[in-house]
């Protein structure tokens, strides 16, 4: 079982994530909805395509842009679509 925790909370678990780039990618499903709001950001991969971004908030506190998915993966990374992945802080082990 691979968790994701932020803030002494579990925002994602699951025994079914892909690894890419030594990132877990947790399926949508496994995170926790109500600690995810949507942020504007978005970044760019050459071979994932375009990331978006949530902020995590956690009992009170927020962590900007600390987790992204691709919803419309480019073929290579088909694998990860709206799967969720977390850094800035989040422990994923």
């Amino acid at each position: 079982m691979v968790r994701a925790v932020w803030n002494g909370e579990t925002v994602a678990e699951s025994e079914d994530t892909v690894v890419v780039e030594g990132n877990h990618y947790f399926p949508r499903a496994s995170v926790n909805q109500a600690m995810l709001n949507r942020s504007d950001t978005t970044t760019r991969c050459p071979w994932k395509g375009t990331a978006h971004y949530f902020t995590l908030v956690v009992n009170g506190a927020e962590n900007p842009d600390a987790a992204w998915y691709y919803p419309e993966p480019l073929a290579a990374a088909e694998q990860i679509k709206d799967r969720v992945a977390f850094w800035k802080g989040v422990q994923v082990a």
